[in-house]
């Protein structure tokens, strides 16, 4: 036999003549509330009978039978039609079938007959049944009447729901005003209706309002550490890259940040902010985990942090690991300059003559970067060679021509014929 629900057992103070019992908030109802003037009464004896038979195969577990009792039933008079129909709108959701149950409630509600605690219970269940069948401009108007007829205005959970329905409608001021009402009237923060809250402030585009939320929620709820990753990227929103960095480094701190597009944001920030060296040793660490995709685009990344922290060298070999990917000259252009840089001019001259080999937007810069690293070997003539070539590139002639000069003065002094 199963166990009777509140609502069975309000079902069977009613057809035994009985009171029903309020809840406590029903009972802070006084006055002028229309739930205190609505009078219990039973169902008629004609009806009586049916409705007796059926909630006692309900208690035994038998749902079906329970349902083709009422069925049987036939009522003529408004009050047992709406009690009827109430218990069916009950079986019928207890079942799974919600558009048959909300047919029943309707029925029931729209009858406005039943007792005080049975109509409220009935509203409130119908419109329950209502947001979850996505039924939501419904909803909400049943809940403000269930609110009118009952006095409770206060109670958190209705607001929660109409909060959600406006959501669903994008009536996002709405659901605003009831998202605040139902925090103020909740026992204990609820994550959900802040969540509503952001939701709205979002699709305002209101970002500053959506970020005080969050920052709200970090301190009532620190445990959710995903928190604090939505407030970096709000932060992102308006700009605010500090707090956005500062944001980011903490979620990382809490390992909060479990995918590739946040784990590469935070040494973005980093490079960003000013601690370059910070932000590549990072991206390399997850690079080399896996959780960083080692492709070409995340190589050359990890580069412009390196080379932004002055790590020549790391840099020049990570642009030439990128360019291998698809042999690509300006990048093999870039290590060669790097390597040179650093008087590493062999090794800068074999990335050059890859670069010129790969092919690149302008081959006179490729031929200069090749002159100089010529000339710090020493080795004039070839250096000459390049110069030359650069010096018929628009864009590199200038300075080439300028080395050309210095290269005859320095051929001329060492005997070397150019």
């Amino acid at each position: 036999m199963r166990k009777v629900n509140k609502l069975a057992a309000a079902m069977l103070l009613s057809l035994s003549g009985g009171a029903i019992v309020a809840s406590p908030a029903a009972l802070a109802a006084k006055g002028d509330c229309p739930i205190d003037k609505r009078k219990s009464q039973a169902v008629g004896q004609s009806s009586a009978k049916k409705v007796q038979k059926s909630f006692q195969a309900y208690q035994e577990g038998n749902l079906d039978e329970a349902i083709a009792i009422l069925l049987e039933a036939n009522p003529k008079d408004k009050f047992d039609k709406a009690y009827v129909a109430r218990m069916l709108g009950n079986f019928y959701a207890e079942k799974g079938q919600m558009d048959t149950s909300l047919k029943y409630l309707k029925q029931a509600v729209d009858a406005n007959v039943l007792g005080g605690g049975d109509h409220g219970q009935t509203m409130r269940l119908y419109a329950d049944i209502l947001v979850g069948e996505k039924q939501f401009k419904e909803a909400v108007g049943y809940y403000y009447k269930w609110m009118e007829f009952t006095c409770k205005t206060e109670d958190a959970q209705v607001y929660r729901r109409i909060s959600v329905s406006h959501s669903q409608l994008k009536e996002w001021d709405d659901s605003l005003k009831t998202a605040d009402k139902a925090i103020e009237y909740s026992d204990k923060p609820d994550k959900g209706l802040y969540q509503l809250k952001l939701t709205a402030y979002f699709n305002k585009k209101q970002y500053k309002n959506a970020i005080g939320v969050l920052e709200t929620m970090v301190k009532l709820f620190p445990a959710d550490k995903t928190l604090w990753v939505q407030l970096a990227q709000f932060y992102l929103l308006v700009e605010d890259y500090k707090n956005a960095m500062v944001t980011y480094d903490l979620a990382y701190k809490m390992q909060a940040l479990t995918t590739e597009a946040n784990l590469k944001r935070l040494p973005q920030l980093m490079a960003q902010q000013g601690t370059p060296y910070q932000a590549a040793k990072i991206f390399e660490k997850h690079m080399k985990s896996g959780q960083i995709e080692k492709n070409k685009a995340n190589v050359e990344q990890l580069a412009r942090f390196f080379h932004q922290a002055k790590e020549m060298k790391t840099a020049a070999n990570l642009y030439g690991e990128a360019a291998d990917f698809d042999n690509d000259g300006d990048m093999y252009l870039k290590q060669g300059r790097l390597l040179a840089l650093e008087q590493e001019f062999r090794p800068a001259i074999a990335a050059l003559k890859k670069a010129l080999d790969a092919g690149v937007k302008n081959k006179g810069e490729v031929d200069f970067e090749l002159g100089l690293a010529y000339i710090g070997l020493k080795q004039y003539k070839s250096a000459h060679t390049y110069m030359k070539r650069a010096a018929n590139d628009s864009k590199t002639a200038r300075n080439a021509k300028s080395y050309i000069s210095y290269l005859k003065e320095k051929a001329r002094i060492n005997n070397i014929t150019l």
